[in-house]
């Protein structure tokens, strides 16, 4: 995925979610929806993720230095990891302290609104925000669909780019939490009972602690070093294998820095009739052919004739 489209992605998401924001703590105002103010909350905790996807993108970026030689890629996957305890803690935790208050306490809503103004109020809100929200969501699947154009299911999981990875979920997510709100929304009206609406409020917490619970597992993976998928192996396989220069190689060991920045490092034997310029020329050759197969692979190191264990991959 590159930077661009990504961030063309989240300034979408944010643009969204804080307009959303705003209509939805205004209808909980005048309605008392505990379900509309759990919805609000999600909506700032999803802009607030936003910026600091922003962040990380932009920390990511820095190039090496004396102190960090690869650079800061990985500051992507610690902002998308920070992302996943804020959708955690303030979503997730949040919205169920909230409809667990009001379920305990009961719930009740403001005197001077009637039953009608209230459903003008959420109704309208909920509808303007799906909207909003499947926009947001269109603009992200387009983005990933394009590195990704096969395998939704897989490519999400496999996926290396935890910015739209999260932008895609969060709106996923989102678009639940409002057909859930609707349904308490719904529910608490036609049956004259708030306990409905309180229980739409929990139901979105446990939506929202799973998808935090999700990000932070794949988040999780890249932050202490995931390597590339197997069909990125057998490719780098291939292009060893084309050199009959080379008597055998292995232990090949990649990892990826950031979604656009991958190190990888290989041993491989050489005839022994090859000279010294001609092994550099060749291991010059090969680092080349990588980095037309893929620019990601930015860091490349090549160890010759000294393979120890040729069948670890």
């Amino acid at each position: 995925m590159a930077a661009s489209g990504s961030k063309f992605a989240v300034f979408a998401s944010i643009a969204a979610n804080l307009g959303i924001a705003l209509l939805k703590f205004v209808a909980s105002f005048f309605t008392g929806s505990s379900a509309m103010l759990s919805e609000g909350i999600h909506s700032v905790v999803d802009t607030t993720n936003g910026l600091l996807l922003l962040l990380g993108m932009k920390r990511g970026r820095i190039g090496p230095d004396a102190h960090h030689a690869f650079g800061r890629a990985k500051e992507t996957y610690f902002w998308s990891f920070v992302v996943a305890i804020f959708l955690f803690a303030l979503g997730g935790g949040v919205a169920l302290y909230e409809g667990i208050i009001r379920l305990l306490h009961g719930h009740a809503a403001p005197e001077d609104s009637g039953a009608a103004t209230n459903l003008i109020w959420n109704y309208g809100v909920l509808a303007g925000a799906t909207i909003f929200e499947g926009i947001s969501l269109w603009i992200a699947w387009k983005e990933f669909r394009k590195q990704h154009p096969k395998g939704f299911k897989s490519a999400l999981v496999a996926s290396k780019d935890t910015v739209n990875l999260a932008v895609i979920i969060e709106n996923m997510a989102a678009l639940a939490g409002l057909f859930i709100a609707f349904a308490g929304v719904t529910l608490s009206h036609l049956f004259d009972n708030p306990v409905y609406d309180a229980w739409a409020s929990i139901l979105i917490g446990v939506v929202m602690s799973y998808v935090a619970y999700f990000m932070a597992s794949e988040t999780r993976e890249l932050l202490i070093g995931e390597s590339v998928t197997q069909e990125d192996l057998e490719r780098l396989d291939a292009i060893l294998e084309s050199y009959p220069e080379i008597e055998v190689f292995g232990n090949i060991r990649t990892m990826h820095l950031g979604p656009d920045t991958v190190v990888v490092a290989m041993e491989a034997n050489f005839r022994d009739d090859l000279t010294v310029p001609e092994v550099e020329h060749l291991i010059a050759e090969i680092k080349e052919r990588i980095r037309a197969l893929d620019p990601k692979y930015k860091f490349i190191y090549i160890e010759a004739n000294s393979i120890r264990n040729p069948d670890f991959n």
